[in-house]
Formats: C-alpha cells, sequence, structure tokens
C-alpha cells in the first residue's frame, strides 16, 4: 500500500518520534497531533483526556497511528498516576478512532500502540497473540485500552495493535534508564533474575510498524518483540558485556518493591512472548540477538 500523508499521535515520544523520522525521510508527510495550538498545516489540534480532535486535519490521511499515553515507568503507581495511566490511552484511543470513523473518506489504517502488558505474568511459559488477557492492572488497561478502538474497526477501517515489549534504546523506556547504571558500573540483575523480558530494538520497532502499516492484509494484534526472550540475569550479562562494565549490584525484591510500589510487579514479573503473527507475515528482525540490540542503542 502506497502511504502518502500520515498522522501521528504521541510523535514526541520515543517510538513516535522514531516513527516520525523515519516516514519523513522517505517522504512521507507526516502530521502531527498536539495539545496546543498548530503552528503549521502538519499540525493538527486534540485533547485526548478530554476526547476532542479536530478531524478537519485527519482529512487526506492515508494513515493514522496512534502512539500517545503517560509513560507507565514514569511515577511511582498511585491511584492518581494510575488514573492518568489509563485515561490518557483509552480515552485518547476513543477520540481518535471516533474521528476516524466520522470521516467520509476515513485512512486506510488505524494502528494504535498497545503492550505485552496485556498477558500479564506468564512465568516460564511462552505466550504468543493466540493467548488471553492476564489479570491486574496492566492486563485490564491494554484490554480496555484496544478495545477503545473499536469505532475505527467497525467503520471498516483497517485497524492493528502493536503489542510492544521492551525497547532497547538510549533515548527513553526502562532502557534509557539502564544505560546510564551500567556504564557507570552500577548495573545489576533485579530479584533473582529468572524472569523473562521481552525486548525489541528500537530499529525493529520502528520497521515493524511500518511493515504493518503497508500489508492491506494485516489486522488485529501483532507482538513486536524479539524472537527470542531471555531472563534478566542473561540481560544483565549481556549488558556487561558489551558495555564492558561489571554486574555485581543486584537489587533485591523487596527493596525494588519499597521503592517502586505496585510497579515493581511489572519489573519483577515474568513475560516470555513470542512475535509469532508477525514473523508468519515475512518480517525479519535486523536485531534479534540481545548484544546485537545493545550495540545498536
Amino acid at each position: 500500500m502506497e502511504l502518502r500523508r500520515i498522522a501521528v499521535a504521541g510523535a514526541s515520544g520515543l517510538i513516535g518520534s522514531a516513527l516520525a523520522r523515519s516516514l519523513a525521510s522517505d517522504g512521507h508527510e507526516v502530521v502531527r497531533l498536539v495539545r496546543r495550538a498548530p503552528r503549521g498545516p502538519d499540525e493538527v489540534r486534540w485533547d485526548p483526556e478530554r476526547g476532542s480532535v479536530d478531524a478537519a486535519g485527519l482529512v487526506g490521511c492515508d494513515a493514522v497511528v496512534n502512539l500517545a499515553g503517560a509513560g507507565v515507568g514514569d511515577r511511582r503507581w498511585t491511584e492518581a498516576y494510575k488514573k492518568r495511566v489509563r485515561d490518557s490511552r483509552v480515552l485518547g484511543t476513543a477520540a481518535l478512532a471516533g474521528a476516524v470513523a466520522s470521516l467520509d473518506e476515513p485512512p486506510r489504517v488505524f494502528l494504535n500502540g498497545s503492550a505485552i502488558g496485556f498477558y500479564g505474568e506468564t512465568g516460564e511459559r511462552t505466550v504468543d497473540e493466540s493467548a488471553p488477557a492476564g489479570d491486574g492492572f496492566l492486563p485490564s488497561l491494554c484490554v480496555e485500552w484496544e478495545g477503545a478502538a473499536a469505532p475505527a474497526r467497525e467503520a471498516g477501517v483497517r485497524t492493528v495493535f502493536t503489542r510492544t515489549g521492551l525497547v532497547v534504546a538510549r533515548g527513553g523506556g526502562a532502557w534509557g534508564k539502564l544505560f546510564p547504571l551500567f556504564q557507570a558500573g552500577l548495573g545489576g540483575r533485579m530479584g533473582d533474575g529468572r524472569q523473562y523480558w521481552s525486548y525489541v530494538s528500537l530499529h525493529d520497532e520502528i520497521a515493524a510498524i511500518r511493515h504493518l502499516l503497508d500489508r492491506d492484509d494485516l489486522s488485529g494484534p501483532f507482538n513486536l518483540t524479539a524472537p527470542q526472550p531471555l531472563t534478566n540475569r542473561e540481560i544483565t550479562e549481556a549488558m556487561g558485556r558489551v558495555l564492558r562494565r561489571p554486574t555485581l549490584f543486584a537489587v533485591p525484591a523487596p527493596v525494588l518493591r519499597g521503592v517502586l510500589g505496585e510497579m515493581a510487579g511489572d519489573v519483577l514479573g515474568s513475560q516470555r512472548v513470542l512475535p509469532t503473527r508477525l514473523l508468519g507475515s515475512g518480517f525479519t528482525f535486523a536485531f534479534p540477538g540481545i548484544e546485537d540490540a545493545i550495540r545498536a542503542a
């Protein structure tokens, strides 16, 4: 599918900014959704929490990509912050999906962010897109998040969900906080280190999103994770090898729970997630191994 004009919500975030750069470098027109007064024709006003979108600004877009949402790991999970995390995703998605559905000529594809948090705790059990949602805050959030895209899907717009894992990048996310620690020689495993982390390089994340945008025959959920999840201990050792730093400072589980509160469950939890549908669609990872992903970052 030939895409020319693509609207991106969350274009200032880690993934959204990288996607916007990638699209623009290939000659696509990128329209950014912003929460302030637009400063040019390449910006569209929206207010995700209030459910408002200037739908007129989406006219002529071939695709709408929604990657917006308050950072899950940015703050301790108080009830107020959990509400903010939820509202920024669920209400924002509902607003955009409704705007897309209202257009006389809607875009060909609506791609909405999601997360492997959908599956909850999986232990050593592998899961793919056929697995049901887990239990807890993140699974229930992801279910609502994806469900909020219903207006676009019901209007006949091809709708894709990107269930993203831990993105290996220097500029943000979990690895954005890990790199400085490991480079300072203060890195180490978290808890017992046996929990599985399903990661993806930022390069492969963007390549996968573009693959899903381009393929008219692809819809529904796709796990954006490298093919072989590793344990926190294995990833810690790989970080030490690549950065040539010691990894002696293990953080005990009780300390993490004391510092992070409920969010510690996300750090200590195990998610062994496979990208079955993505691989089945013919996508090839550039950095499938953890050491290559770390070097690429």
